[in-house]
């Protein structure tokens, strides 16, 4: 057996539940007697680790969720580098997991080995694309909560300087940057100008290096941004801590989280937290889950989810420290971007294009 970082099994309860992929239980005859298979769920997380205040987190949430509903039995497994990736999912598959989820966007090649040589077994990946039968894939519109954080951020700045923390300069974080800017340039064009140019945007490199997270959006705060917002997983955490220390300092500046409500999950940086950009990967990890026990598991597919869909939120905490006039205009950019009013750049071309949209009479 290779489960060697088992963090959580979970949900050993006394309803008959089957396999993953087909309605009701699973009988199996051994003696004469007749025994019900538990359904098993599977999760491998990034080197984050399900704690991450962020996304593996929210993953979790959702699985967990669905594990106490229908009463499953559900393994977690954290991966400590991405060359434990393939060998976690087949340590789950020796568990006879019947399905298997991969959160992240740099999970994809090892999904695509591993679900290839195991047909059988179904598959959910996180912020990527698999084109296999036994594989669905979950991708968000990040662009679009993105661009909700840019308008507090562009109404909220009193230096007209705010600043984009990232994790890897990639395509699925570039995303988060490009709305962010298309927000801030729609209700505030002086900040959204200097943070087109890139002037106010840093790359970690890094998905979980706190320390380094800290020491760039320090970087950030120096150079004169009262906001900033980051993407960066785990290594994110670094931003609050300096966000707090220039706040102990007396200098008056702001953070905005991600993933999930990070005032919530870090209370101990809720004074410096203006709102957190909520992707609710839960919302897919829990439905992924859901068709599966209802045998409506649908290998091979694609779900995209944005506001439209009610994926992606604006934190509960957003009150707090953002007052209710700017959280209204953020909340009528909400309703036109979710009925398709306003198409928000994804990429760096589209945003190129984009002249900024402003709601205020």
């Amino acid at each position: 057996m290779r489960l060697k970082r088992i963090i959580a099994s979970v949900v050993m309860a006394s309803m008959m539940v089957g396999t993953l992929t087909a309605c009701g239980s699973q009988s199996v005859q051994k003696n004469n007697e007749t025994s019900t298979k538990k359904a098993l769920v599977g999760l491998v997380t990034t080197e984050g680790g399900v704690n991450d205040k962020s996304f593996n987190q929210s993953a979790d949430k959702g699985i967990n969720k669905a594990a106490e509903e229908f009463d499953v039995k559900y393994i977690v497994i954290e991966s400590q580098s991405k060359e434990d990736y393939a060998e976690n999912m087949e340590a789950l598959i020796d568990e006879e997991a019947d399905i298997i989820f991969a959160t992240g966007f740099q999970m994809v090649d090892a999904v695509k080995t591993v679900a290839e040589s195991y047909e059988n077994t179904n598959f959910a990946i996180v912020d990527n694309i698999v084109e296999l039968d036994n594989v669905k894939s979950i991708v968000f519109k990040e662009h679009e909560g993105s661009f909700l954080m840019g308008v507090i951020a562009g109404k909220m700045t009193k230096s007209n300087k705010v600043g984009f923390l990232g994790g890897r300069d990639i395509e699925l974080t570039n995303r988060f940057e490009v709305g962010f800017v298309a927000g801030v340039m729609s209700v505030n064009p002086e900040a959204g100008k200097y943070l087109m140019n890139r002037k106010s945007v840093k790359y970690v490199e890094s998905f979980v290096d706190i320390n380094k997270g800290y020491e760039v959006a320090k970087s950030l705060y120096d150079e004169g941004c009262d906001i900033v917002y980051h993407a960066a997983g785990g290594a994110g955490i670094g931003m609050f801590t300096a966000a707090q220390e220039f706040r102990n300092s007396g200098k008056d500046v702001w953070c905005i989280g991600v993933d999930m409500d990070q005032a919530e999950t870090m209370p101990e940086y809720k004074d410096v937290i203006l709102s957190s950009m909520v992707k609710r990967v839960d919302v897919g990890t829990y439905e992924v889950v859901k068709e599966s026990i209802n045998g409506e598991f649908e290998g091979g597919k694609v779900v995209q989810m944005g506001l439209k869909e009610n994926a992606l939120e604006i934190a509960e905490s957003t009150p707090n420290n953002t007052p209710a006039e700017i959280i209204k205009i953020t909340e009528q950019y909400k309703e036109a971007i979710a009925e398709g009013e306003i198409e928000v750049p994804s990429n760096f071309d589209e945003l190129k294009n984009f002249k900024g949209v402003s709601l205020e009479k």
